[in-house]
């Protein structure tokens, strides 16, 4: 998997302040999406063990709340090799930091469907990890400036723990005023 930046102190992707991994790498091609250079899956630099010290130290900081990723696309299938055994490791060191993540992909249409692209064998765990996550591919007659976390109206904030506990289903929007709690 390659990447192509890292922000140490994010304010922009998720609540409070975070550490950001952009991954390289997506087929859904948004027009309009404001990183196309990342639709390359060799763009930027290769994600290796280096790095995933790097993002462990610049985590440590009480003041940073948690890790965001996205893209590119987290969720094609070559990221989610790499990114399932650092998001894992990532949760046992800091079970107190919270997991973002942005993807095109709708939750209930693509992740959770197996044979449909991009769910494979590490979807499941992934999603597991997470505890919000934007879904939903940029529509550009969509675009809205005034969204928090968003880029388009289509796209939701998943609140994934009380999603993925729902014995219904039901897919469970995030709600700001939790986020202190």
């Amino acid at each position: 998997m390659h990447y192509c930046a890292i922000k140490e102190c994010d304010i922009a992707n998720g609540i409070g302040v975070r550490v950001t991994l952009f991954v390289s790498g997506c087929r859904n091609r948004c027009e309009g999406c404001f990183q196309p250079e990342t639709w390359s899956f060799t763009y930027g630099n290769e994600f290796t063990e280096d790095t995933q010290k790097e993002i462990f130290e610049l985590l440590k900081p009480s003041y940073i709340r948690g890790l965001t990723v996205l893209g590119g696309e987290p969720f094609e299938p070559e990221n989610q090799k790499v990114l399932l055994p650092f998001l894992r490791e990532y949760k046992r060191l800091f079970p107190n930091k919270d997991l973002w993540l942005f993807t095109g992909y709708r939750y209930h249409d693509e992740l959770t469907v197996p044979g449909v692209h991009p769910n494979c064998e590490y979807t499941s765990d992934i999603l597991d990890l997470i505890d919000v996550m934007v879904d939903g591919r940029f529509e550009l007659s969509l675009k809205n400036l005034c969204l928090k976390y968003r880029g388009s109206s289509n796209q939701r904030i998943i609140d994934m723990k009380r999603t993925r506990a729902s014995e219904s289903g039901e897919v469970i929007l995030w709600d700001e005023r939790q986020a202190s709690e």
